[in-house]
């Protein structure tokens, strides 16, 4: 049996995809101490891992103390630094670990592989990026800032890294590694086939398709909707503050054909959203894989979980992007005819109901969906990501 240290953050994209490694590492007899936002500490600790926690809130006011520019975001990384590592370092002093995972974007897992000595590998939950897809983003998104706010920005950026450098002693030696944290081996969950220019990346990373697991306490009342022309609309977890879109969805699908399910999250209040169509179940909460095995459609976010989900049951989507990566994830799905991409702004209530039978209607992209989703189940999941895990131990001469 080997020990392993997991460090995440605190987003549900990112840990979500891990539970079901989790679960699998510790059924093939691996420990797991796992660090991670308290809110997540019950989930994890469900899946048999020992959890370590650190204040989600800290970390955040850390992040984005810097600003939001785009050496900001690089650096807020570096300056979160002060809240990962002593938390890490204080909370498994005296612990031996054989090998280290991290995620690709939070928890500083590669500077703590070499503070620990730890051979490491990364996780990645959203689209892989290497260097150059960095630069290209880095450049792209400065174009939004003045050139005297960059460069302040790029300072105080270069002082952070002489910091952490002197403080932890360890090297960073791009803003790449800061934001990617780059390991020997990354498991993305994914497929090549989905993946931006999945050709490009070389064989240490492993596209193990999405890790998609039941949730505990997954239950509908599906004996009572009627699934024939059943829509599935959520906004996911995080931007789902948007009572005049789901009105905005009543308008479109009330008194039609179709059967919707929209989950509107823990921040909108139900009753604020006025008179529900008999013809609608709104929910703070769904359980979305149910569901999903079931819908025709699926209007979402675009979050690369839900995204992932709604393709790996072959639904047809309509995509919403609101932040993040899930403009790249949109236009992906786009790309290969899985779905349709909108901009929420300016949508009106008929264009939506026209978006959804035109895309219900549609057989090329239900058979783009069903495709997607034969290779995402073949890919493999959490299984195969365990078994590269196993498979990079061995060439380390790490004992199972």
């Amino acid at each position: 049996m080997a020990r392993v240290l997991f460090i995440n953050g605190g987003s549900e994209g990112h840990i979500n995809p891990t539970l079901g490694v989790v679960q699998e590492l510790v059924r093939r007899g691996e420990e797991v101490v796992y660090f991670v936002a308290e809110p997540y500490r019950d989930r994890v600790e469900r899946a048999g891992a020992q959890v370590i926690t650190f204040d989600v809130g800290k970390f955040l006011e850390a992040f984005l103390a810097g600003g939001r520019t785009p050496w900001a975001r690089v650096g807020g990384l570096l300056r979160t630094a002060d809240i990962v590592i002593p938390n890490v370092l204080e909370q498994t002093e005296g612990g031996r670990f054989d090998y280290l995972i991290h995620d690709s974007m939070f928890g500083c897992g590669r500077l703590l592989a070499q503070i620990l000595g730890l051979p490491a590998i990364n996780s990645c939950t959203s689209f892989v990026m290497g260097q150059s897809g960095f630069d290209r983003l880095q450049e792209s998104l400065s174009r939004h800032f003045p050139a005297v706010v960059n460069e302040q920005a790029e300072r105080e950026y270069r002082q952070l890294v002489s910091e952490v450098q002197a403080k932890y002693r360890v090297q960073v030696n791009a803003a790449y590694e800061v934001f990617c944290n780059p390991a020997p081996m990354t498991i993305v969950y994914t497929t090549r086939r989905f993946q931006p220019e999945g050709e490009n990346f070389d064989e240490t990373y492993k596209f193990v398709g999405p890790s998609v697991v039941p949730r505990s306490n997954d239950s509908f009342a599906f004996p009572y909707v009627d699934t024939e022309h059943l829509i599935y609309i959520s906004l996911g977890t995080v931007f789902n503050q948007a009572a005049d879109f789901y009105k905005l969805c009543f308008a479109a699908f009330a008194d039609t054909k179709y059967t919707v399910i929209l989950s509107v999250g823990s921040r909108t209040r139900i009753e604020e959203l006025g008179d529900i169509p008999a013809n609608f179940t709104v929910a703070g909460y769904v359980p979305q894989l149910e569901v999903l095995q079931r819908a025709k459609l699926f209007i979402t976010h675009g979050g690369m979980n839900s995204t992932s989900e709604g393709l790996y049951y072959g639904v047809p989507l309509i995509v919403l992007p609101q932040s993040a990566d899930q403009p790249v994830i949109a236009r992906r799905v786009a790309e290969l005819g899985a779905g349709i991409q909108l901009k929420q702004e300016g949508l009106t209530a008929g264009e939506l109901r026209e978006a959804a039978e035109r895309v219900l209607g549609d057989p090329s992209i239900r058979m783009a969906c069903g495709e997607i989703g034969d290779s995402f189940r073949d890919a493999g999941g959490y299984r195969q990501a365990v078994e590269e895990i196993f498979a990079y131990k061995r060439s380390l001469g790490i004992t199972e």
